[in-house]
């Protein structure tokens, strides 16, 4: 069974796996502009709609989820989620960082650690993002990561860009 629960240290961030102690953080992310636009309005608006969010994130078996920490003062800035949807046929990986914390690199620093553990380590190969035509940052980082795109999607009314990017560990 892969260690989904691993923590993380990069150059400028810990990474660890969401807890219910990340309610707070995850109630302000939930609510910033980029997340209601991009990824959806969750309805989360009180510290006990965080709560029940982080723990059914952590009750779903197939959704796994890091937060994203400054090494400096520990203080939450991002999440990256690696997760298994039903309407894809592999794992696909995901970020969501506040607004004050974008285009600093700590999305790509924190994408790429994840990245190399599930290939390298797990050996979950191909691994795929998606992302809404209008989310170019989003797009951005995905082709800076090495992800290629694949197909328009839909999933329920949206229609999504699907990615993809095959490892192949050479022994």
């Amino acid at each position: 069974m892969p260690n989904f629960n691993a923590k993380f240290r990069t150059e400028r961030l810990l990474l660890s796996p969401i807890s219910i102690a990340d309610a707070g953080f995850m109630l302000e992310l939930l609510n910033t502009p980029d997340w209601l636009r991009f990824i959806g309005d969750r309805g989360v608006r009180t510290h006990e709609d965080a709560l029940a969010y982080v723990q059914k994130l952590k009750n779903n078996e197939g959704a796994h989820n890091w937060v994203a920490r400054l090494i400096e003062n520990e203080e939450a800035i991002g999440v990256i989620s690696f997760v298994k949807r039903d309407y894809l046929d592999h794992y696909d990986i995901g970020f969501a960082f506040l607004p004050q914390q974008m285009h600093l690199g700590y999305a790509f620093e924190a994408s790429r650690k994840i990245l190399d553990y599930v290939t390298e380590e797990l050996g979950i190969s191909p691994v795929l993002a998606i992302s809404m035509k209008e989310n170019v940052s989003s797009i951005r980082l995905l082709e800076k990561l090495g992800f290629v795109f694949e197909e328009t999607i839909k999933s329920g009314q949206e229609e999504l860009m699907k990615f993809f990017i095959e490892v192949i560990k050479i022994k």
